[in-house]
């Protein structure tokens, strides 16, 4: 079972849900560090004053936020600590609202909630009020320093807490939609509109996640290998890629290249093309090329 980041307990009314709180997902990010091209050498980071010209203990940097050109306003740790909530480990909702209401953009980080000590029935509870109503607890709790706006859900009969994004963070979206005025484009044909939602139906499929694996990921443990293993790494240009002219006959083809009546024509990725350790690619990135190709021939020297 994995490691309890912090007890709590979820309140809704009068009722509390005894609960330990998990991560739900882990990094795989590939990590590196920065090293000097010319040597290889470990590059390090240290803490440099302009004004002195010289480096500088860690207990001497605070915190500060620029409030004009070079000009601060320094916070202490202590005043810091004022300003943070005191955390009492409450994970307390406000409202229920419809699950499907709230923006998927919205969505930070998801944490499980695992039942607490003698609370089974009540968090089963909750868990299953929340499945029948088809809602969500909006609710606040304090993490890390921080208090976060979260949603309370249920999912494959666990609860889980994803914390939410607050509303004024979102980007603006209205200078990314298609201008309406005399530079618009052209309105799709009804014609073009039907093979899209023909297109679409072909390559219709359940999601899995599994079937969708960081290809990045094992693309980049493979050039790390081949570094290592002494290899050169030879580096294509990468293609453009260019919208349609022809967005009907584009469709078309699309159509024509998977068959008709909407079942569409798979082929088996290649074993040379296919990274080590990864597992059955994803259909919609099948034909992706690798970024780089290694050559089996040493370095001199």
């Amino acid at each position: 079972m994995p490691r309890s980041l912090m007890n709590a307990a979820v309140v809704f009314g009068d009722v509390a849900v005894a609960v330990k709180l998990h991560t739900a997902t882990t990094s795989e990010r590939v990590h590196f560090h920065e090293v000097h091209a010319k040597d290889g050498a470990r590059i390090e980071h240290r803490r440099f004053c302009t004004e002195e010209d010289k480096e500088v203990p860690y207990e001497e940097v605070v915190r500060g936020h620029e409030i004009r050109d070079g000009e601060y306003a320094v916070l202490t740790p202590e005043q810091l600590a004022a300003a943070t909530p005191d955390g009492d480990r409450t994970i307390r909702i406000e409202a229920f609202v419809p699950a499907a209401d709230i923006d998927p953009i919205l969505r930070d980080k998801a944490y499980h909630l695992g039942a607490g000590d003698d609370a089974g029935a009540a968090y089963r509870l909750l868990h299953d009020a929340l499945v029948k109503t088809g809602r969500a607890g909006i609710a606040f709790f304090v993490f890390h320093d921080r208090e976060r706006l979260a949603a309370v859900l249920p999912h494959d009969g666990v609860l889980v807490l994803q914390t939410l994004r607050p509303a004024d963070t979102v980007v603006d979206l209205d200078e990314l939609r298609p201008d309406e005025g005399k530079d618009a484009p052209r309105a799709p044909t009804a014609k073009e509109r039907k093979m899209a939602g023909q297109l679409i139906d072909a390559l219709h499929e359940p999601f899995r996640p599994e079937d969708h694996e960081d290809e990045h990921r094992a693309l980049v443990m493979k050039l790390i290998e081949a570094k290592a293993a002494g290899e050169e790494i030879e580096v294509p240009e990468a293609e453009d890629v260019e919208t349609p002219d022809d967005l009907a006959a584009a469709l078309e083809a699309s159509l024509a290249d998977r068959g008709h009546g909407g079942r569409r024509r798979r082929a088996a990725p290649k074993a040379a093309a296919k990274p080590s350790g990864s597992g059955r690619r994803s259909p919609a990135r099948a034909k992706r090329k690798t970024p780089a190709k290694t050559k089996t021939k040493k370095k001199q020297g």
